[in-house]
């Protein structure tokens, strides 16, 4: 385990040098001011609007503040969407990339075991990954409580599911660098990821048009590529009552945003799944012929 958290360790060390985390930082401040300048405007707009009609006010979880309920619920759609994407793209050459570069060589003539080096890549890369996720998300909430006065509840859980999802993403690409090549490794982890979100629209579409057979292909979906269901499950705790309801009466129409809370099962099959990788990725690059 030492030797695991020293190459997590040089890991770290590598994404700073490389400036990714430096980009990382840049780019999500242009991103979260972007979005709060938006939701700003916003709620000076929705303000306005009440002062129009003669009210005093608007309430933070009544229709009049529908606005900026969804605004907050889509932006953490994009933190959900930005951390799948960061987990595919800065994991996607964790083994690989070294063994294209014949750097791997010389790392694994060290006394450090192939299956030790697998661990702490996949620890260093979901320390950055879940770190960034974590940070952006609460920056968002942050901000729009801050602009607003709104807070969606059961903040913390849902984050939670989200960084779930993004470490099991992680694993999965650190798999996939095991077994194939960078370039085969990313194609195929978005594949992947697409099939999970294909799982949420044809759920969606099954129950709005009461047809069982998607709903139930949708099932499948989720539970092979679990991390749309786990967004669905942390958008449902993101909803106040008054979308739920909205949700409800859709029939889960929307495929952004779930309806139902995520089964415990479900959520734990993601966390077993992502240890599973972890693990078969060990197992593999321990006895791959370099």
């Amino acid at each position: 385990m030492r030797n695991a958290l020293l190459i997590a360790e040089l890991s770290l060390r590598e994404a700073v040098r490389k400036r990714l985390v430096s980009v990382l930082l840049i780019l999500s401040v242009l991103f979260i001011g972007f979005y709060l300048f938006g939701i700003y405007r916003l709620e000076l707009n929705l303000d306005e609007r009440a002062v129009d009609a003669g009210l005093d006010g608007r309430s933070t979880s009544g229709l009049s503040n529908l606005p900026v309920m969804y605004a907050a619920m889509f932006g953490m759609y994009l933190v959900y969407f930005l951390g799948a994407l960061m987990a595919v793209l800065s994991t996607v050459g964790a083994v690989s990339g070294d063994i294209e570069n014949g750097v791997m060589q010389s790392v694994i003539a060290r006394p450090i075991s192939r299956a030790q080096l697998v661990l702490g890549r996949w620890i260093g890369f979901t320390t950055v990954n879940v770190g960034y996720v974590a940070l952006l998300g609460a920056a968002l909430l942050i901000g729009v409580y801050a602009i607003t006065g709104y807070l969606p509840p059961s903040p913390l859980p849902a984050l939670g599911l989200i960084l779930l999802a993004v470490t099991l993403l992680t694993a999965l690409t650190v798999l996939g660098s095991t077994l194939f090549t960078t370039l085969a490794n990313g194609i195929g982890v978005f594949v992947l990821y697409g099939a999970g979100f294909t799982g949420g629209i044809l759920s969606a579409i099954g129950t709005l048009s009461d047809t069982p057979i998607l709903t139930t292909l949708g099932s499948v979906a989720n539970v092979v590529m679990p991390t749309n269901a786990l967004w669905l499950g942390a958008s449902y705790l993101l909803q106040p009552p008054v979308l739920l309801e909205l949700s409800t009466a859709a029939r889960g129409a929307n495929p952004f945003f779930g309806s139902d809370p995520i089964a415990p099962a479900l959520a734990l099959w993601a966390a077993v799944l992502a240890a599973l990788a972890v693990a078969a990725a060990m197992w593999r690059f321990s006895r791959r012929d370099l």
